[in-house]
């Protein structure tokens, strides 16, 4: 026997949409993934990069808006289970938070290996 879904499609739709309006309008460092995305999703364009390209850069975009997403909610579960400090928590904590570092670095490196090269070319510095 199947239980009977709480909701409709249409409303796990409007419950994730949810989400994503309250990390973009609750969380600082979301927007500031948000303004680097716009930056290099800038630098794509002018540099005119490749559909190979623009799939490891939107990877890594994705990777890192996905990271910081998870973070939030781990930080937020692990305020509601313990409102007070504890060694647990705030390991949990910084596993998440290093988590977005990770991906954050990763992206980084993505980014300067690909957008790099085009960028010294462009600039009349490299061969």
């Amino acid at each position: 026997m199947n239980p009977k879904p709480h909701s409709s499609l249409l409303a796990s739709f409007r419950f994730a949409g949810a989400g994503l309006w309250d990390v973009l309008h609750t969380e600082r460092n979301f927007r500031i993934h948000l303004g680097v995305t716009a930056a290099v999703i800038a630098m794509g364009l002018w540099l005119d990069v490749s559909r190979q390209e623009w799939a490891g850069l939107l990877l890594c975009i994705g990777f890192v808006l996905v990271a910081e997403i998870f973070n939030t909610g781990a930080e937020l579960l692990v305020d509601l289970a313990s409102p007070t400090y504890h060694p647990l928590a705030k390991r949990v904590k910084d596993l998440a938070a290093g988590a977005v570092l990770l991906a954050a670095m990763i992206a980084v490196i993505v980014g300067l290996l690909l957008l790099g090269p085009p960028l010294l070319l462009r600039l009349g510095l490299g061969h």
